[in-house]
This record gives C-alpha cells, structure tokens and sequence, in this order.
C-alpha cells in the first residue's frame, strides 16, 4: 500500500520573473546551491565549484539520452493550424502524438507537418486520452529523419518562444537544449541537470579521477505532467524507457567496493538507477520501462548524492527531491533560491544535495 502524501506540500510561490527563458553564454557559469544534509546546512557556489565536491572514489552517473526535435506545427486542409508533438515510433510510419486543440479533428484526416518545403504528411488514425492521437506519417521512414526537416526543439510551455522561431534562436536552443554527452536519440524533453556540464568541466572531473558511467531515459512528456490527484499515493506515474548497461552496473559496485559515493546527475539518473537497485543496495542492469516514483518517505537504495535543477510547484520531480534532501531542508533551499533570485527550470541554475 502507498503512503500517503497530500500535493499541497509541494506548494511553493515562484515569481514568474524567475523562470529562465534562455541559458546562460556559458554552461558551467550557473549558479549551485549546495545542501549539505549531513549539516543541515546550505551555501551558495557555481557549477564550476563541482569538482571541489568530490573525490576520485566517486562516481558520476549521467543520461545519455538525445533529445529529438520533436515539437512541430500541423496544417489542416482549411488552412487552421495546431502544435503538435512527437511522442514516441509505435511501429514504422506510425507514431503518437500530442495535438494541442485538436477537439474538432476526426480520425481518418489527413494533416500536412512543417512547412510546405517539408513534403510530409499524417493522418489521423486513433483518438487517445489526453489530446494523444495514433498517426500514419509519410513518407515512410524512420521517425528521427522526418523529425529532422518538420521539427524543433520541443522547449517546455513555460520557456516563451515564438511559434515560428527566428533562425538564431532556433539554433541557440537546437544546440543548448541538449546536454554535450547525448548520444541516444529518443527524449521528448531534455535530462536538465546535464545541461550544466561543459566540456571543461567533464575534463576537470576527468583529470581530478572520478569515474563516470553512462545510462539512458528518454524523458517522456509525464515528466512535466500536471498531478490531478489530491494526494500523491493516488497519483498514476507515467513509464519512460531505460536502459542500465552492464558497464554501469560494473562501475556502481566498483564504487562501492572502493567507499565511493554514487552522485546521479538528474532525477531521471536517479530513476534509472534506483529502478534497478536489488534491496541490497546492487545494481543489476538490465532495459524496459521505468515507472518509479520517487516520494516521501521513499528510501534510496543506491544513490549517495544528487544534482538537479529546481523543479515545478506540484511535480513529481520535486517530490522525489523533497524525498531525497528533507522536506524541510528543500523548502528552506527553494525559499533561499527566491530570495536571492537563482534562475528557476530547464534552463535555470542547479542544486547539489550531499
């Protein structure tokens, strides 16, 4: 049976003003708010301070997963238009996706994708809960290669863009809505506390011994869905696919074996890895879908240490940070974050919970 736990503890007041609607020049110049649960304690450093934080016992876990460009725009054939999204490729030619508006469209109807130059096209072949369709996309071929001419970086609602981005801000967010180690094509939103690492920082943790392993979640759109339900034990947590590879597995009992700490870069590392804890605390690898959900009072078996980003009010993301740091520690660290006006989400600053 799960434990109860009301939504409203995941209330918090964010000035709008706060929600970063673009990344930094740099990406290991955001800010790092440092919680230290051992002391109770939270200061205040930057990305670039990372490698103060750890020893060459550690290990450092990070996502591999590619985001595609999967947000696109749909013509109908009087000339009215809607967003849409790439979810996932149910089988070739045939995807499902999210269509925003779409009350007025029938199955059976033929939808044109990007721009005319674009020559692609779907129909409409099954109504899914949600605003979720099951579409037949020509031509037929892989879905990544269609996405590649029609799509665009599939941005978070509350980062503001135009519907149809200048060329120069689409570029900026083609390149830096994607973390510099993706390397599997698959998420609809990007793994963000790995936007923060540049290739400067990964040579400094390089060079200062860390070991670091790799697995992948393709983040799924539940990641940023709204919890309907009053309380969290009756929340339905979406899946996303994960894979744990037997190289990760190796490195985490490594890790172990030498006293290291295990430090997840992001919730989603996080869930890879606690999804394939044994109640020993080993790590077997292995793939599927994941739909753990992480809340107080969970207990952690694997991961010693955490970096993410600052998550949404009500989201199962914050509360799988408030089951990892404290309730009270994390609602004094988001209130120290207003105040002195760290940048809030995606392309916000981070938070480290030791």
């Amino acid at each position: 049976m799960r434990t109860s736990f009301p939504v409203r503890e995941l209330d918090y007041d964010l000035p709008q003003e706060l929600i970063a609607q673009g990344p930094l020049a740099q990406r290991d110049a955001s800010r790092l708010l440092v919680l230290d649960r051992a002391t109770d304690t939270i200061a205040d450093g930057v990305i670039r301070d990372l490698p103060r934080y750890f020893k060459p016992e550690d290990l450092l876990v990070l996502n591999d997963t590619r985001v595609v460009p999967a947000r696109f725009l749909v013509r109908r054939a009087t000339g009215g238009r809607l967003d849409g999204l790439y979810l996932r490729e149910l089988e070739p030619g045939t995807w499902e996706v999210l269509l925003n508006g779409s009350g007025r469209l029938k199955p059976g109807e033929w939808l044109m994708i990007g721009p005319e130059s674009a020559q692609a096209s779907m129909q409409l072949a099954e109504r899914l809960e949600g605003g979720r369709w099951r579409v037949r996309v020509r031509p037929v071929e892989p879905a990544e290669q269609t996405l590649s001419r029609v799509g665009q970086p599939p941005l978070p609602p509350y980062i503001r863009r135009p519907r149809q981005p200048d060329a120069r801000q689409l570029a900026e967010d083609q390149a830096r809505y994607q973390t510099v180690y993706a390397d599997r094509s698959g998420a609809v939103a990007a793994p963000t506390a790995g936007l923060h690492f540049s290739p400067r920082l990964l040579g400094a943790l390089q060079k200062q011994g860390l070991e670091t392993a790799r697995v992948t979640l393709h983040v799924g759109l539940g990641t940023f869905a709204p919890i309907q339900a009053d309380d969290l034990s009756e929340h339905c947590m979406h899946s996303e696919w994960y894979e744990l590879p037997p190289e990760a597995a190796g490195a985490v009992a490594r890790c172990r074996q030498r006293n290291g700490r295990v430090v997840a870069v992001g919730t989603t590392s996080l869930r890879v890895l606690e999804t394939c804890a044994a109640s020993d605390g080993q790590v077997h690898s292995g793939q599927g879908w994941t739909g753990l959900f992480c809340y107080p009072p969970f207990r952690f078996a694997v991961v010693d240490v955490l970096l993410t980003n600052f998550h949404l009010p009500r989201s199962t993301l914050l509360a799988l940070v408030m089951a990892f740091g404290g309730m009270d520690l994390i609602r004094r660290a988001y209130r120290h974050a207003v105040e002195i006006r760290y940048r809030f989400f995606s392309y916000g600053d981070a938070m480290l919970i030791l």
